[in-house]
């Protein structure tokens, strides 16, 4: 299982939101690029990179940002935040980007969508945003009738491979992930998960390695790494663990 340290940006800062309002807020550093390269000294293989202000405007803001971050590492890092066509797309993953992510669009657009994964496969990954089993869009802030069972099931049979699934009420509010409603995504449809939102505890990613043998390959984190209740390397010694390996 993967361990994708997250660097939220906004107005050029790396910054965590509890439950995604843009009025609780906590700046973790005005230089993301030295975080990006603290978290790969610390032993990430990945990053996890979210233009917060893209999310809210509806295109990229942070763009200068997000090349800086991508050629300061030598790992791979996905983007996600206000990708809303294939221009805007194209362009993310010509910065050097191993993955963009796309999220309103999987509503608007999927025929959009289907496109994208036509041409770019394995480097397109959708986020489902999920408020009380319902699908949030537009930077969280719409939330539609269409569940996160529904949506999951027609990304992939539009071809796409994998999906981030957050929590909103439970990310960046260490309250422990939604363990069973990443357990029901992944059991009824059998795609490739990376969960996200509210890991606190090396408890909560023991739960969600016990899953990876369903399709959970990766856990992002935020506010845990960077509020120290859980330090990168422990987690990383619980996610590279052997299937059915005991980790203390």
């Amino acid at each position: 299982m993967l361990i994708y340290p997250a660097i939220d940006l906004r107005e050029g800062r790396c910054v965590r939101l509890v439950e995604g309002n843009p009025e609780n807020e906590t700046v973790y550093s005005d230089d993301p690029s030295a975080m990006a390269r603290l978290w790969q000294k610390e032993g990430a293989s990945w990053l996890h990179v979210v233009d917060l202000d893209g999310a809210f405007s509806g295109s990229p803001k942070n763009i200068d940002v997000i090349r800086e971050i991508i050629t300061s590492v030598d790992i791979p890092v996905q983007v996600g935040g206000g990708i809303r066509d294939l221009a805007v797309a194209e362009e993310i993953l010509g910065l050097g980007a191993a993955r963009v992510i796309f999220g309103t669009v999987a509503i608007t657009s999927p025929e959009m969508v289907a496109e994208a994964c036509s041409i770019y496969g394995d480097a397109i990954a959708v986020g489902i945003d999920a408020r009380d089993g319902k699908v949030a869009i537009e930077g969280w802030g719409v939330t539609v009738r269409k569940n996160t069972l529904e949506l999951a099931e027609e990304m992939k049979n539009l071809g796409v491979r994998r999906i981030i699934f957050t929590d909103i009420w439970r990310d960046g509010t260490l309250k422990g992930p939604n363990v069973a409603a990443v357990e029901e995504v992944v059991r009824a449809t059998g795609i490739k998960i990376i969960a996200s939102g509210g890991v606190s505890t090396l408890d909560d990613l023991r739960a969600l390695k016990k899953l990876e043998s369903l399709g959970v390959e990766g856990v992002i984190m935020g506010k845990s790494l960077y509020a120290g209740t859980i330090a990168l390397k422990d987690a990383l010694v619980i996610a590279e663990a052997e299937a059915g390996a005991e980790v203390c």
